[in-house]
């Protein structure tokens, strides 16, 4: 018999599917990381799992992207412009900020 493993980004999705109210801090958290160590990759990873949260095509829908364009912006090898992250964002709810230092 054969076993099905999980992907780690898909046991993310499945926590945060069974435990919403704790999005907030993970975003908090990978932004703080993203803005001390600059790893886009892993920034873009982090917000992919939150896609799969909310729904791939639904947020394709709401930001104005088409299914692909969002999976690849946020591949970890994506280049997504600003405004994109912006309407991701939005899409999952949520504003950009600037916070003093």
């Amino acid at each position: 018999m054969k076993r099905k493993l999980q992907k780690f980004d898909e046991y993310e999705a499945e926590y945060f599917r069974k435990h919403p109210e704790e999005i907030d801090d993970y975003l908090k958290i990978i932004f703080d990381e993203y803005a001390q160590d600059g790893n886009t990759g892993a920034l873009l990873s982090s917000l992919r799992v939150l896609a799969q949260v909310k729904g791939v095509s639904a947020l394709a829908e709401e930001t104005g992207m088409t299914r692909k364009g969002l999976q690849k912006a946020l591949s970890t090898e994506g280049n997504p412009r600003l405004e994109n992250i912006n309407a991701i964002m939005q899409a999952l709810g949520y504003r950009l900020t600037a916070e003093k230092l």
